[in-house]
């Protein structure tokens, strides 16, 4: 109550009245305002709906618009795969992909389990959807919110059956509306079971196989109706990832794929609990064609190159656009691997029927695959590839430039000169000895005489000064991350295990300044619609120092030189300039009685050597390991057809030689890291290069078993001449013409003559003999191997065979020890170079080492001198 005094009863009631007249006013603003605050919100709300509105025209319009712009349905397009072309390195097409010949099978002959079986793994609501499964979609869109864009997909059989049909692999709108329309209009057009037949025969299964019809006499020789339960539910795993799941090649994966597919067919009342756990016991190898019995698939050209570009497509994620229809563009060199087809699979190459090889060669400056061998005969679908997928068999010597003496050069800044005692000793904190083959000992060893004897004490000794670590380092340059080193890592006796691919690619950035680029065979792919792309060259890396790179490349030309003690030098090929490495596996006596092999066996021969144009690996050995290699000519194999492939593909191209960088500089016979050395200059160094003999010829005597020599002096006054066979002096003359009696079993020698004038040696003429008589098994005098304990062997599977704990990888360099072991130009006697590796694989709790010595070369050669 307002208690105010008022002067006169008349200013009392014009107050109250200014009284009223303001609460009304403040009434009717409140009334005002809250008549705007309601036609916002209705406007809001209309806004939203006309915005809705024009939306859903706007999608239908854009739907309309695709769907009208959509390709026609096309029954033929429809039922056969779409080609996907090969193009090589000069963008030449040399194969296409889906024109194969396939099982086609009605619908009406695929046996009900069959049908379970797909549909529970692909396609569960089939039978009930029109073309779009939006329970199913629903799912999905949930899924990828949760967990990502591209999680989940909810693709229906007749969705899949358009795609591959039509569009490529994107996740365009675009494309996904074209799809959903399309799916829509096959079903109107089609009914289900033409549907499902259309999948059924056109989806790929594996490598190049199409269509589960095809799949089932691939893998199994069967009809698709004589398939067990176990059986399909592998083949109705397999297409959501073709090559993972291939049963030949990984069974493991394949295993793990089929129980899946058991587990759907359970989980949808297709099968009882019984027959699905019933079918998850029976081994995935159950029932599979061996090897001799797969039906190749119609042969193409380069098969071997083919499923390594297959295998490329897998690891990318891209496997599944070869459905689509796309456009590969590779590195492949025609020539090169036709040079390489063709010595591979003449037999007048090899020394038996059975013996293998994987080979890859690679361009040294770029690391693209040139060409591949995968094994003798490959076909598609068909065999090991040797060069691509042997990662189980150790590589032996070929691994002490990778492991040892490129980590010394690059952190320890070693020369080539650099002293290394080749003495008794043994594996750190153990009593376990480290034997050369020969249980001797050759002293103080310069680096690059430690490398082209390849004596295991000084590589092992070179590892152990660098450290695991820095080694590490050194190596992840090239891609290779192992958990653990163990000292038999030094000699290739250890767990990191290269195929020659793999070996090609790190070989080839020796003689690139360094620079390392993983091997690879796609240079990009094109989609269907000719405009979207991807690339697949990697990006080059310097792995090491070009100073390190160089002076492992000098190192290994003394490997194929004529030198005594050098292993390689059946590998040169006169007028390149080749550097290289050899490596040999053993067996542990307790394998060598096992198996009924001689003491002299060994499993596995390699080469890996390079010019400036082209890095090549080359692997020889048996399938299975219980089968040795014995001769001579088996364990000079690699060398051979490295020889042979090399001199061939390298004809009529200009191949520079190394070049030496600022880096490095010489004094006298060796290198140095520029500023570690301070060379004495000399000039009467500056010497002429004494002048090479000309016009070797060989003649091989049938009768009298004798080939007969002759040459052109050297324009060097005062030359004598050392004669060499495969790589191993037989005689020094002053004369030019000499004899040598060919041993039992020779099929071709290669000989070559170098003038030696005052210690300096002039470049070789070299010429090669064959010999035209059944090859005779030879009497080789062979080094006693050390004995050592041996762990159980793991066993066999159907892959070529491992090398088992124990086994040991390096170089066996045994020379005719005619005469003095000096090395010396002038002499007749080479000393005997055997490596012996004693390697392990497995891991010790503590740093145990391999129990097996290893070679790297023949084990013993005749009294003549053929040997490797």
């Amino acid at each position: 109550m307002d208690n105010r005094r008022y002067n006169s009863r008349e200013e009392r009631k014009r107050l109250e009245n200014e009284q009223r007249k303001s609460r009304g006013r403040s009434s009717s603003k409140k009334v005002k305002s809250a008549k705007p605050k309601k036609s916002w919100l209705k406007r809001i709300v209309l806004a939203v709906v006309a915005l809705g509105v024009i939306g859903l025209l706007l999608g239908g319009g854009l739907f309309a618009y695709y769907a009208a712009t959509a390709p026609k349905l096309d029954e033929e397009t429809l039922k056969d795969p779409v080609s996907s072309k090969f193009y090589d390195k000069n963008g030449k097409e040399f194969y296409t992909m889906g024109t194969e010949e396939r099982e086609h099978v009605k619908f009406e002959d695929i046996p009900k389990q069959m049908q379970d079986a797909i549909l529970s793994t692909e396609d569960a609501r089939f039978y009930d959807h029109h073309g779009i499964d939006f329970y199913r979609l629903g799912g999905a869109v949930l899924a990828n919110f949760r967990d990502g864009f591209g999680s989940q997909g909810a693709s229906t059989i007749t969705q899949q059956v358009i795609k591959n049909s039509f569009f490529n692999n994107g996740k365009t709108i675009k494309r996904k509306a074209q799809e959903a329309y399309l799916s829509l209009q096959l079903e109107r057009e089609y009914n289900k079971d033409e549907i499902f037949e259309m999948y059924f025969n056109k989806v790929l299964m594996s490598g190049r196989i199409y269509g589960f019809g095809t799949a089932a006499k691939y893998f199994y020789g069967k009809d698709i109706d004589q398939l067990t339960l176990p059986q399909m539910a592998l083949l109705a795993g397999m297409p959501q990832s073709p090559n993972n799941y291939n049963a030949f090649k990984n069974p493991d994966l394949a295993e793990k794929r089929r129980n899946t597919v058991l587990k759907l067919m359970y989980n949808n009342k297709k099968i009882t609990k019984d027959e699905m756990e019933a079918a998850m016991k029976v081994s995935v190898k159950q029932g599979l064609l061996p090897e001799s019995k797969r039906i190749a698939n119609n042969s193409s050209k380069y098969d071997a190159f083919i499923d390594v570009v297959l295998k490329e497509l897998a690891e990318n994620g891209d496997e599944k656009a070869l459905e689509d229809g796309i456009n590969i563009y590779t590195t492949l060199d025609p020539e090169a691997q036709k040079v390489v087809e063709k010595t591979i699979n003449n037999d007048a190459n090899f020394p038996t029927k059975d013996i293998q090889t994987g080979i890859s060669v690679v361009d040294t400056e770029t690391g693209a695959i040139a060409a591949v061998g995968g094994s003798r005969d490959y076909g598609p679908e068909r065999g090991f590839n040797y060069a691509q997928a042997l990662k189980t068999r150790q590589p032996g010597s070929t691994m002490k430039p990778i492991m040892d003496y490129g980590p010394a050069i690059e952190y320890l800044k070693w020369s080539t000169g650099h002293i290394l005692v080749d003495e008794p000793m043994n594996y750190s904190g153990t009593s376990q000895a480290i034997n050369n083959y020969d249980n001797q000992f050759k002293g103080a060893l310069t680096m690059r005489e430690a490398l082209y004897n390849s004596r295991n004490i000084p590589a092992i000794k070179a590892f152990k000064e660098v450290g695991t670590s820095k080694v590490k380092e050194f190596i992840s340059g090239f891609g290779l991350k192992p958990d653990d080193l163990y000292e038999s890592d030094a000699i290739g006796g250890g767990s990191v295990n290269l195929s020659p691919i793999d070996m090609s690619a790190i070989y080839a950035s020796f003689g690139n300044n360094g620079i390392y680029t993983k091997a690879y065979s796609i240079k990009k792919i094109v989609y269907r619609d000719g405009n979207t792309a991807k690339t697949y060259t990697p990006e080059p890396q310097a792995a090491m120092s070009d100073y390190t790179a160089y002076m492992l490349t000098d190192m290994m030309r003394d490997v194929v030189s004529s030198k005594s003690g050098a292993s390689g030098g059946a590998a040169a090929v006169p007028g390149l300039d080749i550097a290289g490495k050899t490596g040999t596996t053993n067996y542990t006596s307790e394998q060598l009685q096992e198996y009924g092999l001689p003491s002299n066996a060994v499993p596995d021969s390699w080469f890996s050597g390079y010019t400036t144009r082209y890095s090549m690996s080359v692997w020889t050995g048996y399938s299975s390991r219980k089968q040795g290699i014995v001769s001579p000519q088996e364990r000079q194999l690699a060398q051979n057809l490295f020889r042979i492939i090399m001199s061939q593909i390298s004809a009529g191209k200009n191949t520079p030689n190394f070049k030496q960088p600022s880096s490095v500089i010489s004094s006298g016979s060796e290198l140095y890291v520029r500023g570690t050395q301070a060379p004495v200059e000399k000039e009467e160094e500056k010497d002429e290069k004494v002048s090479a003999p000309t016009g070797l010829s060989a003649t091989y005597d049938a009768d009298s078993k004798t080939v007969s020599l002759s040459w052109n002096k050297s324009d060097t006054d005062g030359a004598k001449y050392r004669v060499s066979v495969d790589g191993k002096t037989i005689t020094t003359t002053g004369d030019t013409k000499a004899s040598y009696r060919v041993p039992g079993g020779a099929t071709s020698l290669t000989f070559s003559v170098v003038a030696v004038v005052d210690g300096k040696e002039s470049a070789s003429a070299s010429a090669t003999v064959k010999i035209a008589e059944e090859p005779e098994e030879p009497a080789v005098d062979e080094p006693d191997q050390p004995e050592t304990d041996q762990p159980d062997e793991t066993p066999e599977t159907d892959q070529p065979e491992t090398n088992q704990p124990g086994d040991n990888q390096g170089d066996n360099q045994n020379d005719n020890n005619n005469g003095n072991n000096n090395g010396n130009n002038g002499n007749n006697g080479n000393g005997n170079q055997n490596d012996t590796n004693n390697g392990n694989t497995t891991k010790p709790e503590k740093p145990a080492e391999p129990d097996q010595p290893e070679t790297d070369e023949p084990a013993a050669e005749n009294n003549q001198g053929n040997g490797n």
